[in-house]
C-alpha cells in the first residue's frame, strides 16, 4: 500500500554571493530581506541539494514519486544528473516519478529554485513579498505500479461531488476515480461517517452513492465531514487506496439577498489571510496554521478569502473542519502579462484539481486588481473569459469571482465576466470620506441590481504603539483603525445584500516595497500583528459583532499616557450592558449594542474595570502633562508611500 516519507533534513543550500549552508525544510532565503523594506530582497536562482539512500520499496511491484508541496516560484528538479521535472508556480503541489533514476545508495537530488523577475510566471507585481525557496514539505510517495493517478496537475485521482437531495434529508455523492491499472482492475468506494462507520459503498470508476439521513456540512455551526475511501484491486488484490474528506452542502448567491447555505440565508463576514510570519516568511509550521485558524475562529468569522494564491492543503483542511466558507484564488494579480497566459491556466488547473474535494470552497478567484497596470486590455479580457470558462468546465458546482481595484469603475467590462464580483475599496483610508462607501455600494446596486456585489478588501493601517485622542486618516493609529472599522461594520449592516465581506487583513504581512507606519517592508492593515502576539482593538470590535462567546474588552489600553483632563473610554462587548469602574468607583452603566463609550475625568493613575454580565476586563490609563512622543507616527523615507 502507498506510504509517504518526509525528505526535509540535511539540504545543502547555495545562493549567489553567500557561503553554502545546511538547512532543514521548509526554507526560504527571503525571511529577513523580504521583510525589511527597500524593495530589494534577493530574487534569483538558488540551489538545494541533498543526498539520500533509496527508501525501502519493492522494485518489481512499486514505484517512487517525489512530491513538492510548495516551491516558489519556478523549480528545476534533477536526480543523479538527470532532469526529472520542471514546475512554474510557487504555491501548488507537483510530483515526479523518479523510480527509473533511483540508485540503492548515495542518490543526489538537486532543486534549482528561481524567483527572478520575469514576464511568464505569476505573481510578478503585487503588495506582498514573493519569498523564494522550498517552503513547504518534500516527501517520497511510494505506491504500487498500479495506482490511482498521481501525474495530473498534482491531484490524487479521486474526485467527490456531493449534493443534498429530498429537501436536505439525503445526500447524493458522485465519486470519480482515475488509475493506471488495466486488466483485472476494480475500484471500490466506501463512504464513512465522522465516527468511521460505513454509510454507503459501491464499485466502479464513476458512480453515485446515496447517504440516507445525511448530516450536512453546515458552516461554523456544524461542519460535518464524511470520508470517501477508494480502493484499487487488481486480480483480487488490494494494491492502492486513497481517501478524502468531503461535506454535503449546497449554496447559492442572490444579488438582493446575498449568500445562501443549505437553503437559508447565511451572510458571509470574515477576513482575508496571508500565510507569512515574522522572521520565517512562508516557511511556516502546522502549529502556526493552527494558531491562525484559532484566531480567525475566536473573532467569529464564517468566511476566509485565501489570498492571493493557493494556500497549504493543511489550511484548507482546517477550513473544512471549522466550517469556514472559502474564496480560493490564483495569483493572477495587478498586471496582465501576455507571456503569462499559459501560467494562469496551469495554476488554475492545479488549484481546482488539488482542492476540488474541499467543502469549504464555494468560489474560484480568477484575478485580483488586474487593471492596476495592464497595458493590453483586449488580451487581458480574453484571458479572463478563458479562465472563467475553464472554471465552469472543470467545476460546474462552484461559482467564479474576482476582486476589482478601487480605480476599476463599476462599468469596466472586467467586472462583469465572473459569476460574482467584489471590490477592494479603501474609502476613508487612501481617500477621505467614509460615507463614500455607502454611496459606492448604493450606486452599484442601483445600476446593477441583479449583479452580486461583495467587498473583498477594506481596511486601515494601524501600529499598536501609535495613538491619538483625535485620530485621523493616515495617522496609522490603532484608534483610527478602530474608528474606520466601526463605520464599516455599521455600513455593512445597512447593506445586508452584499454577498460577502472580507477584511484586509487578518494579520499584518510583509510587503518589501512598502514604507509606512514607521516600519519599512510591512503592511499593517492586519487586525493582529505579524507575530500574532497582539490583537489590535479592531480585532475585539469584530469579535463583538460576530462572536457568540461572551466577552468584554476595554479599547485604547495601549493609549495609556493621556494629556486630556476628560477622556473617553471605549468598551467592546457582545453583551447587552456594560458597567465601567474607575479606581473602584462606578463611572456608569449603559445598555446598548457592541460599542459603549464612557466619559470620565482623568487625574493621575486610573485603574479601569469593565463588567458585562459574567465578563470582566481591566486596563490602566494615566494623566500626563506632555504627549508621549512614541505615540506619533515617524514618517518613513518614502513619506508613507503606497507600494504602487
Amino acid at each position: 500500500m502507498r506510504r509517504s516519507l518526509l525528505l526535509d533534513k540535511s539540504w545543502h543550500f547555495s545562493q549567489p554571493g553567500q557561503p553554502d549552508a545546511v538547512v532543514t525544510l521548509p526554507h526560504t532565503w527571503n525571511n529577513i530581506d523580504g521583510q525589511d523594506g527597500g524593495n530589494d530582497y534577493k530574487r534569483c536562482a538558488c540551489t538545494y541539494r541533498t543526498n539520500f539512500d533509496a527508501p525501502a520499496f519493492d522494485k518489481a511491484a512499486e514505484c517512487v514519486y517525489l512530491q513538492f508541496e510548495g516551491v516558489n516560484a519556478s523549480a528545476r528538479v534533477s536526480l543523479n544528473g538527470s532532469e526529472v521535472c520542471r514546475h512554474d508556480g510557487g504555491y501548488s503541489t507537483f510530483r515526479a516519478d523518479i523510480t527509473a533514476l533511483l540508485k540503492d545508495t548515495d542518490n543526489e537530488l538537486t532543486v534549482v529554485v528561481d524567483n527572478t523577475v520575469n514576464d511568464t510566471v505569476y505573481p510578478q507585481k503585487a503588495d506582498f513579498t514573493f519569498y523564494g525557496g522550498i517552503y513547504r514539505d518534500v516527501s517520497f510517495v511510494i505506491v504500487n505500479k498500479a495506482h490511482f493517478d498521481l501525474d495530473h496537475f498534482g491531484g490524487t485521482g479521486l474526485k467527490v461531488t456531493p449534493k443534498p437531495e429530498n429537501n436536505y434529508q439525503d445526500g447524493s455523492v458522485h465519486v470519480e476515480t482515475w488509475h493506471n491499472a488495466h486488466e483485472g482492475a476494480q475500484v471500490t468506494v466506501t463512504l464513512l461517517d465522522a465516527q468511521g462507520q460505513t454509510v454507503a459503498e459501491g464499485s466502479g470508476t464513476d458512480q453515485t452513492l446515496t447517504i440516507n439521513g445525511v448530516h450536512l456540512w453546515d458552516g461554523i455551526e456544524s461542519p460535518y465531514l464524511y470520508t470517501a475511501v477508494a480502493t484499487l484491486n487488481v486480480n483480487g488484490q488490494v494494491v492502492d487506496e486513497v481517501r478524502t474528506r468531503f461535506g454535503v452542502r449546497d449554496f447559492k448567491v442572490e444579488a438582493k439577498t446575498g449568500f445562501w447555505l443549505n437553503g437559508r440565508q447565511y451572510p458571509l463576514h470574515g477576513v482575508s489571510r496571508h500565510q507569512d510570519r515574522k522572521g520565517l516568511g512562508n516557511a511556516i509550521t502546522k502549529a502556526m496554521h493552527d494558531e491562525d485558524m484559532a484566531l480567525i475562529r475566536e473573532m467569529g468569522c464564517n468566511t476566509v478569502r485565501l489570498a492571493h494564491y493557493q494556500h497549504d492543503q493543511y489550511f484548507y483542511n482546517l477550513c473544512d473542519e471549522a466550517g469556514m466558507v472559502v474564496w480560493a484564488e490564483i495569483p493572477y494579480i495587478s498586471e496582465h502579462m501576455n507571456n503569462g497566459r499559459e501560467n494562469t491556466i496551469s495554476q488554475m488547473n492545479e488549484l481546482i484539481i488539488q482542492n476540488y474535494n474541499h467543502p469549504c470552497i464555494v468560489c474560484w478567484g480568477v484575478s485580483n486588481e488586474i487593471t492596476i497596470s495592464t497595458k493590453d486590455k483586449k488580451d487581458m479580457l480574453d484571458n479572463h473569459h478563458e479562465l472563467n470558462d475553464l472554471c465552469h468546465r472543470m467545476d460546474p458546482t462552484r461559482l467564479t469571482t474576482l476582486a476589482c481595484y478601487a480605480m476599476c469603475g463599476p462599468f469596466n467590462p472586467v467586472a462583469h465576466i465572473t459569476d460574482l464580483v467584489s471590490w477592494n475599496l479603501y474609502l476613508g483610508w487612501y481617500v477621505p470620506g467614509l460615507f463614500l462607501n455607502d454611496l459606492w455600494m448604493d450606486f452599484f446596486h442601483l445600476v446593477y441590481p441583479n449583479r452580486p456585489l461583495g467587498f473583498s478588501e477594506y481596511g486601515a493601517e494601524a501600529m499598536p504603539n501609535l495613538h491619538s485622542a483625535h485620530p485621523r486618516r493616515g495617522d496609522h493609529t490603532e484608534d483610527y483603525q478602530a474608528k474606520y472599522h466601526e463605520y464599516m461594520l455599521r455600513c455593512f449592516d445597512r447593506h445586508k445584500w452584499l454577498w460577502a465581506t472580507h477584511v484586509w487583513n487578518m494579520f499584518d504581512f510583509a510587503a518589501d516595497a512598502r514604507d509606512q507606519g514607521g516600519e519599512p517592508g510591512m503592511n499593517h492593515k492586519g487586525l493582529v500583528t505579524f507575530d500574532r502576539k497582539t490583537k489590535k482593538d479592531s480585532f475585539y470590535l469584530y469579535k463583538a459583532w460576530w462572536s457568540k462567546d461572551p466577552f468584554v474588552y476595554i479599547a485604547g489600553r495601549r493609549y495609556a499616557d493621556r494629556t486630556e483632563s476628560t477622556t473617553t473610554v471605549t468598551v467592546y462587548t457582545n453583551q447587552p450592558s456594560v458597567a465601567l469602574y474607575a479606581n473602584g468607583q462606578k463611572v456608569g452603566e449603559q445598555t446598548g449594542d457592541k460599542v459603549f463609550r464612557f466619559k470620565l475625568p482623568l487625574n493621575g493613575q486610573v485603574e479601569l474595570k469593565a463588567v458585562a454580565g459574567d465578563c470582566i476586563d481591566q486596563a490602566a490609563i494615566r494623566k500626563v502633562d506632555t504627549p508621549n512622543p512614541a505615540y506619533k507616527l515617524k514618517k518613513g523615507k518614502s513619506k508613507s508611500a503606497n507600494w504602487v
